[in-house]
């Protein structure tokens, strides 16, 4: 395994709902994720979460609490994804459609799994149950798992 690079993943979960948006374009378009993208140097991991969120859905949040911490490798590219995944329940704004995202509310036990990625069905329930996990997924392409470990932990 070589390089790897900082995202951050934000998943808003309320008491009956949680927020996903539609990836428009680039890495994951056509598909249901959180908010999220790479930290930018000279920022934190925490600050490049809040940073994505406002820029991808228009909403701010004052705390996030990290639940995850996944690696991701895929064949044939060379940088291993850092992926650093927090929640919130509180959020400032209505989440607004971006150039990159679309928003939408989702029941908790409605979430389209389908149209998500692969993993996501993995380690959602841990974080409905807002239990805290570390991962590792390998992929072949964007929608084979080769190989994957999932744990649940007490501290990311």
């Amino acid at each position: 395994m070589g390089a790897s690079r900082l995202y951050t993943l934000v998943l808003v979960l309320q008491p009956q709902r949680v927020l996903l948006g539609m990836k428009k374009r680039g890495f994951g378009a056509g598909r249901w994720n959180g908010f999220g993208g790479k930290v930018q140097e000279g920022e934190t991991i925490e600050d490049g979460a809040k940073r994505e969120l406002q820029e991808e859905c228009g909403v701010t949040v004052d705390t996030l609490h990290k639940v995850g911490h996944v690696t991701f490798e895929f064949v044939g590219e060379p940088e291993l994804m850092d992926v650093h995944i927090f929640r919130t329940d509180s959020i400032h704004g209505t989440p607004t459609e971006s150039d990159e995202m679309r928003p939408q509310w989702f029941p908790r036990d409605q979430l389209p799994f389908a149209d998500m990625w692969p993993d996501d069905s993995y380690w959602f329930p841990l974080l409905l149950q807002e239990k805290k996990f570390h991962g590792y997924f390998k992929f072949q392409g964007h929608d084979t798992i080769l190989d994957y470990k999932l744990c649940e932990v007490d501290a990311v």
